[in-house]
């Protein structure tokens, strides 16, 4: 259960909550524990089950002691206030004893909330970050449906297993020791017995542990894989209906459903055997214990109040060692899940800021890949080979090539998404890994080849990352774009909000808004990759030209596909297979002959 005590670290961030639901634990053990076993005796005296002592004795911690001194108090009392007070006095003690018992077990919830709540709201906090934290490799071998059900369903299973039972963690362990230890000074010869009977219960309920951590965790993996369905299938709506593949689908999801609920079937039954089996084993015990204490009594070989004090307690017993039994399960099913956590948690952050990173920088000179080569994990050989260029300030500078030829892996190198397997990245003359990841990325405006949004406003998704742009520059970043002229078309204009993943836009429009994003920024670099694919060749050459006038005096690199947008760069870099081919103009290429003339003429065919 290591996994779970990993992530109750996190209640040491509310020591005092804890301190104050343990103290109110403990009272309402005690106020519990006195109320039942002072009424034994009480009533015993009262009713005339046993006979009061003539003389008191003197009072000691020995249980016949005190027994005889409480029998001979209250048989004085019945003789001079009478039988129908002193009822009134026990039940009223009674009475307050168990009303401050349930005041402190109403307390210690009330303290345990804001730890469960608060702990909580820590690990979600820490795997988000720790997400936003990881390269984009990391996602690349994950599923985002798997991803969000370790956010979601895994913490939340966490919650419910593990911190509602926070409770039961301080109560039950102090109620068993509490009334064990008044127990063995009833009658240590009947703790022996029940000892003896424990191993085999023991040895059930670990087993059916055991069972329940592995469904358990089969159980989270498969929710994981049952959500990255899902999420899946949303996404790819449009080809499954014009495919007529609904059947298809459908039946997929029922085959991962079916899988999913099977398992937390088992799951289920396993973590309900704890209450009944507890029970069971809990009433032969106290059967056996009856019947012995019995013909004890009889035999006067126990004190009739010491077999109902006995009796009573043990039967108090079984609800709290029911209960850390249920809590075990519950802490059994909790750790599946906390290991999933984990390993988000433990996951290796290869981008990384050395301690003292420069926070302060500007571009002024140049970028100079020198001898980098780039590999990734999951595949042999390298992506990227013997890179050596150098991008001057000012310069627009195109990146060309068939696709696999290693543009894409190049533009993660340029902002850290990635690191160099081999070689170097410099910034004028600093080694990139020496800047902070926010000095060196707020250099950059990003355009991807996938137009991202978010399900806000159109407004707002243009200064998303800034909170003091003004709708003038939104408004002038937009018209750069050549996006503002649909957005005026719109019911709410610059409000209207783009929905999920903007599906209501086109892909041209959807583009448009992420370069009027890139732009606002006014970045000292603009990145672009393959970023006017998804436009007519009429507005990509618009907006091209719009983006290379606002650009004047900074630096461009596009990573292009269409080669006609490229001709006026300063340097374009031709790839294949992961190398460098070529290097020049575009006049100097096609003088060449070479590889880039070819990758021409295959697009003017």
């Amino acid at each position: 259960m290591k996994n779970i005590f990993r992530l109750l670290k996190y209640i040491l961030n509310y020591k005092k909550d804890v301190a104050l639901n343990i103290l109110f634990n403990i009272l309402y053990v005690f106020f519990n524990l006195f109320s039942l076993v002072m009424v034994v005796p009480f009533v015993s005296v009262l009713f005339g089950l046993v006979d009061a002592p003539e003389q008191c004795p003197e009072l000691s911690l020995s249980k016949d002691a005190v027994i005889g001194y409480v029998a001979y108090w209250l048989a004085y009392y019945k003789q001079t206030k009478g039988f129908f007070t002193c009822l009134i006095f026990i039940c009223g003690g009674f009475v307050l004893f168990t009303l401050l018992g349930n005041l402190c077990r109403y307390l210690g919830f009330y303290f345990l909330e804001p730890i469960r709540s608060g702990v909580i709201k820590d690990i979600r906090n820490d795997v988000y970050k720790k997400i936003t934290n990881l390269p984009i490799s990391f996602f690349s071998n994950q599923k985002r449906g798997d991803i969000i059900s370790r956010m979601t369903s895994d913490v939340g299973t966490v919650e419910w297993s593990v911190f509602t039972c926070l409770q039961m963690a301080v109560k039950d362990p102090v109620m068993i020791i509490v009334y064990t230890t008044t127990l063995i000074l009833a009658s240590w010869k009947f703790v022996i017995f029940i000892l003896l009977i424990l191993p085999l219960p023991m040895f059930l309920i670990k087993k059916i542990g055991e069972s329940l951590n592995r469904n358990s965790y089969k159980g989270q993996q498969k929710a994981g894989s049952l959500l990255s369905f899902a999420e899946e299938a949303l996404s790819m709506v449009k080809i499954t209906k014009s495919l007529n593949a609904e059947k298809i689908m459908a039946d997929r999801f029922l085959t991962h459903n079916n899988s999913y609920a099977k398992t937390m079937t088992k799951v289920i039954a396993r973590q309900e055997l704890a209450a009944p089996l507890t029970e069971f084993f809990s009433i032969l015990i106290m059967s056996v214990i009856v019947i012995i204490g019995g013909m004890m009594v009889l035999n006067e070989q126990m004190h009739p109040a010491i077999l109902i004090a006995f009796t009573l307690l043990f039967s108090r017993l079984i609800s709290p060692v029911k209960e850390l039994i249920t809590a075990y399960y519950n802490f059994k099913k909790g750790e599946a899940a906390a290991v999933r956590i984990n390993q988000i948690l433990d996951a290796e952050e290869k981008i990384e800021e050395i301690p003292d990173a420069i926070k302060d920088f500007s571009f002024e000179k140049e970028i100079k890949f020198e001898n980098v080569g780039f590999s990734y994990e999951t595949n042999e050989g390298f992506a990227l080979q013997n890179i050596n260029f150098t991008v001057k300030k000012g310069q627009k500078v195109a990146v060309v090539g068939a696709s696999g030829a290693g543009k894409s892996t190049l533009f993660d190198l340029f902002v850290r998404f990635a690191d160099p397997t081999s070689g170097k990245i410099t910034m004028d003359g600093k080694d990139i890994k020496t800047l902070s990841l926010d000095a060196l990325r707020s250099c950059y405006g990003v355009v991807t080849q996938e137009s991202i949004l978010f399900n806000d406003s159109i407004k707002n998704n243009i200064a998303f990352g800034l909170t003091d742009a003004s709708f003038e520059d939104i408004k002038r970043s937009a018209e750069i774009a050549n996006a503002d002229e649909f957005i005026k078309d719109l019911p709410l204009g610059y409000d209207t909000v783009t929905g999920d993943r903007a599906m209501q836009l086109s892909g041209g429009q959807r583009q448009r808004l992420c370069i009027a994003r890139a732009v606002l920024r006014n970045p000292q670099i603009l990145l672009m990759d393959e970023a006017t694919s998804a436009m007519d060749t009429e507005n990509e050459h618009k907006v091209t030209s719009a983006i290379s006038n606002a650009m004047q005096g900074r630096t461009m690199i596009v990573i292009a596909h269409r080669l006609s947008t490229i001709i006026n760069s300063d340097l374009i870099i031709v790839m294949d297979k992961g190398k460098i081919v070529e290097t020049g103009t575009n006049t100097e290429l096609l003088a060449k002959d070479g590889y880039y003339t070819k990758l021409i003429k295959l697009q003017t065919l």
